[in-house]
């Protein structure tokens, strides 16, 4: 079963790519609407038929010069707010008296009703004009800078992503020096006691516990019975130095064997409570794990028999450190508030870690 992810998020294009594929469908779709508007007004103004040449002639027009526009506006991006506009209103002064000689060329000759016969003509038009490049402009400048603001959107969310990416590997790659320090150190005797079989096997455990830990991902979810078995190449190791004195149950109920949880977050939970349950007293200790399903929530239960901790010193306790306190943050930054971590005394003895986490399946189980 392959390992799911925690999020998927699938950005768009750059905003330069995301433009350039807006632009031509909208220009072409906005000065067709405008020809028909246009034409339409005129037929309802009852022009004559063959106006339809006039509309057309100002529409050909409208769409090749605002499509010169667009190149010179392009340039004007980047610069000061202030130089950009002024650029700007120069560029849609000159295209809106280029619109109107290519309409005095064009359109007068095919209606003799569309001549400008006056000054007021000519200014009436030349300000109608301006208004519909001045409204194409504001709709280009308009789309530029929300396209401009969702890149920025996304960069922030990339930048944000790939910082939660880091400081989950950082947590989940803090391996206890102390796990390798004692691993080695128990070979070391084996081997010094001529227990060949049973280094090899302490070695071979070791290396696919490691191997294991750096090939999964740790924004990758796996589900509980893949956590359990991860975790039984972790115990693998510590049984053989602990032989009897470890005892370890787990109590896994079958509706939450597919429910996804991230990769080794159980381990440094269970370092902890061998070290505190088993490593220090003599007869050993005992470590269980339970997982049920409470409404939408994982629910998880790890308790030892250990001696449990003084409440009032609690925070330099070796239950409330590195391995609680990385696991906690872990947590925090894959689910935020939809999550719960607490550790408390049992009574009459040992320790319990409480751990509820959103219960999710894998494509294709209960939801």
């Amino acid at each position: 079963m392959k390992n799911a992810p925690m999020s998927s998020i699938v950005l768009p294009d750059s905003t330069a790519a995301t433009s350039k594929r807006l632009f031509w469908p909208l220009q072409v779709l906005g000065w067709m609407g405008y020809f028909v508007l246009h034409f339409t007004a005129a037929m309802g103004d009852g022009k004559p038929l063959h106006y339809v040449y006039a509309s057309l002639s100002v529409t050909a027009c409208g769409f090749a010069i605002t499509s010169l526009l667009r190149l010179g506006y392009r340039r004007l991006w980047g610069l000061p707010v202030a130089k950009m506009a002024a650029a700007a209103i120069g560029l849609l002064v000159l295209a809106t008296l280029v619109q109107m000689k290519l309409y005095v060329a064009i359109a007068f000759s095919y209606c003799d009703d569309c001549q400008l016969r006056s000054v007021f003509g000519y200014l009436w038009y030349f300000a109608s004009t301006l208004y519909l490049l001045l409204s194409w402009s504001a709709l280009y400048f308009g789309i530029k800078f929300a396209l401009q603001l969702q890149q920025q959107k996304e960069a922030a969310l990339r930048a944000r992503n790939a910082a939660h990416a880091a400081q989950i590997k950082m947590l989940r790659y803090q391996l206890n020096p102390h796990f390798l320090f004692n691993t080695l150190n128990a070979i070391s005797t084996l081997v010094l006691d001529d227990q060949r079989d049973t280094a090899y096997r302490m070695v071979a455990s070791l290396s696919s516990f490691l191997r294991h830990s750096l090939d999964s991902d740790p924004e990758q979810q796996v589900t509980l019975t893949q956590e359990i078995e991860a975790l039984n190449l972790y115990l693998g190791i510590e049984q053989v130095r602990f032989g009897d004195r470890l005892n370890m149950t787990v109590d896994i109920e079958p509706g939450v064997r597919d429910a996804l949880v991230p990769s080794l977050i159980l381990q440094p939970l269970i370092e902890n409570a061998i070290k505190h349950a088993v490593t220090k007293r003599e007869e050993g200790g005992c470590i269980e794990l339970s997982a049920r399903l409470d409404g939408d929530m994982l629910d998880l239960h790890l308790c030892d028999n250990g001696p449990g901790f003084v409440e009032s010193d609690s925070a330099t306790n070796g239950h409330a450190r590195v391995g609680l306190a990385n696991t906690r943050e872990r947590l925090r930054v894959l689910y935020g508030e939809r999550k719960h971590l607490s550790i408390r005394n049992r009574d009459p003895e040992g320790v319990d870690v409480h751990m509820r986490l959103p219960f999710t399946v894998v494509q294709g189980g209960r939801p």
